[in-house]
Parts: C-alpha cells; sequence; structure tokens
C-alpha cells in the first residue's frame, strides 16, 4: 500500500522547523490513545503511521533523505524505520510517553496499577420541532460495559475462592522492556493475567468468564430542554461503561437531532415561515392568518407588500435555552402568488388595472444591485 505523505500525516508544512514536528506528533499521538479512541479499531495503525512520520521529520539526515526522494529513498538507503511488533497501541503510547496507555481487557477495561475511569458513551436521539420548543422526556436505551451481575466484578463463580497471582507474585505489575525508535525503554505494566490486581479467580465466573465486566443494556429517561438546538449534546454523570479497580463510571451523552418541520425553518432563536399572498391582497392590503407553533395568529399586510418582504411576530421563535420566559421571534417572509387560470371576467378586470398602471405604480425604489441581492439571497 503507498504510504502518505509524512508532512500529510502529521499536518505541518515543510518548513516546520523541529520543535513544531514535535509538537504535532504529540498532539496527534494523544488523540489517538486508547482510553479516548477506543471506538476506532484503525487506531493502533493510524498511530503508527504518525509515530513513523515523527521519527523521520525528527531526524535531520533522515528528513533530508525524504525531502529529496521519499519513502523510497529511505528504503534504499536501510533507513526505514519499522514499527511492527510493538505490539498494542497502549504499547506504544508508553514508549513514547512514559506511561498511560492503558490496558487491554474486556471492553477496553483492562486492568492497571490504580481506579481508571470508565469510558463514555453516545446515543443518538431525534426529536420533533414542537418538543424542541416545549422541552420533552426521552427514554433511551443502549449498550454498556459494566460490573457483572453474577460475580459483582470480582470474575470469581460465586462461593469460589480467588489466590494470588502466580505471575507476578500479586504485586499487579511486570517489568518489561519495549523496542522504539530511540532505544530500549524499561517500563512497569500492568500484569497480563491479572490485569493488575494481583489476584485471580480459582474458578473463573461462568457468566463474564472472569472478566468481571460484562456487556448490558441499560434503559433512562433524559430530560431534553426547551430551546436545544440541532447536535447540541446532554451529559449523564456517571452512566456510561464501568470504571475499572474501583474507578468512576463513565458518562452518558445524548446526542439531539430534530426532524425537519413542514412549516418552520429554524435560523438560532428565531422561526422562518413563508405565507403566500395573492396579488390582489398584496397591493390592497390584508388580514391574514399565520400559522405559529401556538396556533394561527392573524397578521395585517401592509398596502403594496412586495415579494420577499419580512414580518416579525415577536416572542414566536424557540425558547432560549435555560432562560425562562425568553424566546426568539417568528419571521413571515411573504410570496406574493400571481394568479393563474384566468376566467373570462378576470381577465377583464387584469387587463382594466393593466391600462390604468403608471411608473408611479410600478416604479421601484431599489437599485439593480439590490434587486439582484435580494433575489439571490432571499
Amino acid at each position: 500500500m503507498v504510504k502518505r505523505d509524512c508532512y500529510e500525516v502529521l499536518g505541518v508544512g515543510r518548513s516546520a522547523d523541529e520543535a513544531e514536528v514535535k509538537r504535532a506528533f504529540r498532539k496527534l499521538a494523544r488523540e489517538l490513545h486508547p482510553d479516548v479512541n477506543n471506538h476506532d479499531p484503525d487506531a493502533e495503525d493510524k498511530f503508527k503511521e504518525a509515530a513513523e512520520a515523527y521519527e523521520i521529520l525528527s531526524d535531520p539526515e533522515r528528513r533530508q533523505v525524504y525531502d529529496r526522494y521519499g519513502h523510497d529513498g529511505l528504503r534504499r538507503g536501510g533507513q526505514s524505520p519499522n514499527f511492527e511488533g510493538f505490539g498494542s497501541i497502549s504499547d506504544l503510547f508508553e514508549a513514547f510517553f512514559g506511561g498511560g496507555g492503558g490496558g487491554g481487557g474486556f471492553g477496553g477495561f483492562g486492568g492497571g496499577m490504580g481506579p481508571r475511569s470508565g469510558g463514555d458513551v453516545q446515543v443518538a436521539v431525534e426529536i420533533d420541532l414542537e418538543q424542541a420548543v416545549a422541552g420533552t422526556p426521552v427514554d433511551v436505551r443502549y449498550e454498556v460495559v459494566d460490573r457483572c451481575e453474577r460475580c459483582r466484578g470480582n470474575g470469581a463463580e460465586p462461593g469460589t475462592p480467588i489466590k494470588t497471582c502466580e505471575r507476578c507474585n500479586g504485586n499487579g505489575v511486570l517489568q518489561a522492556v519495549s523496542r522504539t525508535p530511540f532505544g530500549q525503554i524499561a517500563r512497569t505494566v500492568s500484569c497480563d493475567v491479572c490485569g493488575g490486581d494481583g489476584k485471580v479467580a480459582e474458578k473463573r465466573c461462568t457468566r463474564c468468564d472472569g472478566r468481571g465486566r460484562e456487556v448490558l443494556t441499560h434503559a433512562v429517561s433524559v430530560d431534553i430542554p426547551a430551546g436545544i438546538a440541532e447536535g447540541q449534546r446532554i451529559r449523564v454523570s456517571g452512566r456510561g461503561h464501568a470504571g475499572d479497580a474501583g474507578g468512576a463510571s463513565g458518562d452518558l451523552f445524548v446526542h439531539v437531532s430534530i426532524k425537519p418541520h413542514e412549516r418552520f425553518i429554524r435560523d438560532g432563536n428565531d422561526l422562518v415561515t413563508v405565507l403566500d399572498v395573492p396579488a390582489p391582497m398584496a397591493a390592497l392590503g390584508a388580514k391574514l392568518a399565520v400559522p405559529t407553533l401556538e396556533g394561527e395568529e392573524d397578521l395585517h399586510v401592509r398596502p403594496g407588500t412586495q415579494p420577499g418582504e419580512s414580518y416579525e411576530l415577536r416572542g414566536r421563535g424557540m425558547p432560549l435555552l435555560r432562560r425562562p420566559g425568553r424566546r426568539g421571534d417568528l419571521r413571515v417572509i411573504v410570496n406574493v402568488v400571481i394568479p393563474r387560470q384566468l376566467n373570462d371576467e378576470q381577465r377583464k378586470l387584469m387587463q382594466r388595472l393593466a391600462d390604468t398602471m403608471t411608473d408611479a405604480n410600478t416604479k421601484s425604489e431599489e437599485s439593480m444591485f439590490a434587486k439582484l441581492k435580494r433575489v439571490l439571497h432571499g
């Protein structure tokens, strides 16, 4: 597979200095941290790609070769780095940043050397515009990694003992050496048998196979506040994945989307609608019923109203989030409807009207530029 350009991978220009390259790599690497990116199956490959780009661009000699000949030049010169065999992304992260990569256990909750908070969960809900105006409770169901209900999280079949881990002698950690582009680094890692607990179940729980975790379906009612906007999220603390070794549970984030409405378009805290007005009424003026979210309301259309003119109904828009009693406006855009399929009498009346038209009736005070702007941009 063709390798991507190193500068493109790190998101820096070709004139970037060593400090800029390092900052870009560290920022990118932290974005690929397993605790942040455990939903992305390609996270480890992306980290390896970024690490390789960093090793090339942080070494003046290799960078010079790469700038002249690309990846092929490094391969021919025997300078191409190899990031295979590093293990998991956790190992890679610890090698570059000195720890904190997390474990690789069930659901991303593998052991560590202390309490670890659980991961967050995000679910999506869709509501009507009317629900966004009034606020509404919604019931959401989602899957979460939680403590096993059978073994209460200790991984042992109920009634069976838990013994000291033989691999780490109850310490919960092991000494490991990793090969990195900068040489060998010795570090302390969680025991791969007990996951850092120092103890293992003599007989594994038959429900979770000794993991102490299982995937459960949770249900929760979430209050959607009045005035919420498209794409906003609601945080429900402690309803995410369970923590490890006494760590706090993650949070639940509810991503809200709002269904398109057949009559109204939202513009910030305002609502916009279109009112069809027959040409004679637009010329003479009229009182017409305008739909609002609370029902119809009378609107007085001024004589001589032109296509695209806007009327405002104060306080008939969206509620302002977390500001009770405050609302936006409803903007009513006039669409002047030209009569079609006239009968003989109507045609005669229209002809009589046309014969009496003068510049005083039809001349517009708008400039050509203003007319074009109004037509093109509404």
